[in-house]
């Protein structure tokens, strides 16, 4: 089943408290740089998610050491500060140990107002629901692995891979957000369930409105499924209700493990001007209704 909230949060005392998440991933595109890039907002943005500060970080890091030269690790480690560096956040130190396959992540200590922490649950009846990157990552890396995609049809997907969620995050805390979480590996429909299960509340899901990358239905059409997709859907599947007609492809797609992904957010409608007075992503894809922890999806 999916984790609860999406880091750790200690209370030192009154008005400050610690957040703390890990995350360690495969590489998803070619260059070393990027990658490191890619895995340090990806670690990242489990402190966005709950509406905390990142401040320190540690390395952690698997390396073959018969497949790459020390050059090539280096090189994920500067990706991954420059990703810091925007985040004002410092690299303290970390580990790296022998594996058969290069992995990379970041165990990311942050803080936050214990009174104000994002958490998964609270949604509330009437909240739209809003998400703040489009879907499409893991289909776009399968596809990139497969051959059917170049290194440059990928800048869109590493554009928003590479963007923080933080200011997503401080938007969603100043709009008064009821519950957020990030769109990471179980997909969007993965996270929304983690949300509003064991609630008393329902989400429904417009299909049409909900922001997809360029190139992802030509990519689901030709096969570049990532297979954690079929995990998630053959997991979650029987828990949401799909309006007739609704497509396998169309449902994979909700099912898709994002890296890097955006913030889903429930917030009363008249919080949005916040997204659009500060310039923030933010796309309305559903809203929340008194139930029993279920998910609908329309086509709108």
């Amino acid at each position: 089943m999916p984790p609860g909230d999406d880091a750790g949060v200690f209370v030192l005392r009154e008005g400050l408290a610690l957040v703390e998440t890990v995350d360690v991933i495969t590489p998803l595109v070619n260059d070393p740089f990027t990658f490191g890039a890619i895995s340090a907002a990806n670690s990242l943005s489990d402190v966005y998610a709950m509406g905390g500060t990142p401040h320190t970080a540690l390395a952690v890091a698997g390396f073959p050491t018969c497949d790459y030269s020390p050059e090539v690790l280096r090189h994920v480690l500067k990706g991954a500060e420059s990703v810091l560096d925007r985040a004002g956040a410092r690299l303290m130190g970390g580990h790296c140990f022998e594996d058969s396959e290069l992995k990379f992540g970041l165990a990311v200590t942050g803080t936050a107002d214990p009174g104000c922490i994002l958490r998964k649950d609270g949604a509330e009846a009437g909240d739209v629901l809003v998400i703040t990157k489009p879907l499409g990552t893991g289909v776009l890396t399968t596809s990139l692995k497969g051959g059917r995609l170049g290194d440059s049809e990928m800048e869109e997907a590493v554009r928003w891979m590479i963007t923080l969620n933080d200011r997503a995050s401080e938007t969603a805390l100043r709009a008064g957000a009821h519950a957020c979480t990030d769109v990471t590996g179980f997909g969007l429909l993965g996270h929304a369930l983690n949300m509003v299960r064991e609630t008393d509340k329902d989400f429904i899901l417009r299909l049409q409105d909900i922001p997809v990358m360029q190139r992802v239905h030509e990519m689901i059409d030709r096969g570049m499924v990532a297979e954690g997709a079929y995990k998630n859907m053959k997991h979650a599947e029987a828990m949401v209700e799909f309006q007739d007609g609704i497509t396998e492809e169309e449902k994979l797609l909700l099912f898709d493990p994002q890296t890097s992904g955006g913030l889903l957010i429930a917030v009363a409608e008249d919080g949005l001007k916040r997204f659009d007075e500060e310039g923030v992503f933010a796309k309305v894809i559903g809203y929340v209704v008194k139930g029993d922890g279920g998910i609908r999806v329309e086509r709108g």
